[in-house]
């Protein structure tokens, strides 16, 4: 029997997610959206394209939350997308309604699923998605430093010239304008990044990777990015399916980590078959302790700003 993942959201990353998935064929799919004909047509779609690439996965599409009963894993990617000129944290009221509407009928039939939380802003809806579900902090993980590193990685192995499977680096914190690109962590080949570039060169590297999302919205215009962060979502995905503790940066609740307490942050984490297996604590430089913080306490302000918000309602 294969296990069962759903993706709630069947717009251009939630859909993306479910076709790798199902081209894989080691999961059924169940692609959930509010919108009638949406998840069912492209569910179909995908059904019919098994026949070519030699998946038998199920993929049903449904705007029935029921459907979604018995979920192992859910990736919840509805909300609203960013605009050109708007950053992450425009999305924050909206999406909190969407995240919270959604968790709460996912919970009710899925109670023993992960989550993952793929919403903009990132940090801040997991930290609503965990609020909402009262699920342990080791079945709710946030998708943030796994893209962000994708870019980060890109941009240095573009420039060097090399496969970006010789470029090892973390990005850390929030998945905002506050991230934290550890230079000090990146090498490649065993190189320190340092010896390989300009420090005028790396920081042109890591604010573009800050920008990485905006820049893809300002090309596209009328949409974000979906191909990278499914590709994102896809390895936390089988990171717990097949339980292989692999310590990708992702979005969790810290309690006291990096000095960081009750907030969603960016860490290196070990994801396996239980959701969140252990967080891996590295040394840090004072200055890039200092930044993670901060970029912490960004998220902070938008989770109060949320709590006030759900206080008036």
């Amino acid at each position: 029997m294969l296990n069962k993942i759903t993706v709630v959201g069947a717009g251009n990353v939630g859909a993306t997610i479910a076709q790798r998935m199902a081209d894989k064929g080691y999961a059924d799919i169940v692609l959930m959206d509010i919108v009638p004909g949406l998840p069912q047509g492209k569910a179909l779609d995908m059904l019919e394209a098994g026949a070519i690439t030699g998946s038998d996965a199920l993929i049903l599409g449904t705007n029935d939350y029921a459907d979604t009963a018995g979920s192992d894993i859910v990736v919840i990617t509805a909300g609203l997308p960013r605009k050109p000129g708007m950053s992450r944290d425009d999305l924050l009221y909206k999406n909190m309604e969407i995240i919270t509407s959604v968790t709460e009928q996912v919970v009710k039939f899925s109670p023993h699923c992960i989550l993952i939380v793929v919403t903009n802003p990132l940090d801040a809806m997991a930290q609503r998605c965990f609020e909402v579900s009262k699920f342990p902090k080791h079945r709710v993980i946030g998708m943030a430093g796994i893209l962000d590193t994708a870019r980060f990685r890109t941009f240095i192995a573009r420039e060097l010239n090399v496969s970006v499977h010789s470029v090892a680096a973390y990005v850390l914190g929030g998945h905002g304008d506050n991230m934290v690109p550890m230079v000090a962590y990146t090498n490649v080949a065993g190189q320190p990044i340092t010896s390989r570039m300009t420090k005028k060169k790396i920081e042109q590297i890591v604010n573009r990777t800050r920008e990485g999302g905006e820049e893809i919205v300002g090309l596209l215009q009328t949409g974000s990015a979906f191909y990278a962060p499914s590709a994102a979502a896809t390895q936390m995905i089988e990171a717990i399916l097949f339980d292989r503790r692999e310590i990708l940066p992702c979005s969790i609740y810290l309690e006291g980590e990096y000095g960081i307490s009750g907030i969603f942050a960016g860490v290196p984490t070990a994801l396996g078959s239980k959701g969140i297996e252990e967080v891996i604590q590295i040394d840090l430089a004072k200055h890039e302790l200092s930044a993670l913080q901060r970029s912490a306490q960004s998220v902070q302000n938008l989770v109060e700003k949320m709590r006030i918000a759900a206080a008036i309602e």
